[in-house]
């Protein structure tokens, strides 16, 4: 498999690595759009959130699990923003299921 997201999981392009277990990995996302910019990713290869179904209802919770995680560790305490990304519509630039957890400046609406 050719996927940018599943050779970063399986170690073949380092990372650093912020919070990892058996099925999920974070790192920081080498384009951030904030001072805390982490990507969030499931071990194994989905291509996106509409590739999954309610037998990954526990996968998907590991996933919201993890961006808490980070959060703390990334000392995010006034608040932070989890963003998924699904399909070309929906702004995905890579085809393996991520979340955005991004921090450290105002994400409210109106943006600015």
């Amino acid at each position: 498999m050719d996927c940018l997201f599943c050779k970063i999981a399986a170690g073949t392009i380092p990372v650093t690595r912020l919070y990892e277990t058996d099925e999920v990995l974070a790192f920081p996302d080498i384009n951030p759009q904030a001072p805390v910019h982490t990507l969030i990713i499931p071990k194994a290869h989905y291509a996106s959130l509409a590739h999954t179904s309610p037998t990954e209802t526990a996968l998907l919770g590991s996933l919201l699990g993890a961006a808490v995680e980070v959060a703390k560790q990334q000392g995010l305490v006034n608040g932070y923003r989890v963003v998924i990304n699904t399909g070309q519509d929906g702004g995905q630039t890579v085809e393996h299921l991520h979340l955005h957890l991004l921090g450290q400046r105002h994400m409210g609406w109106p943006p600015g």
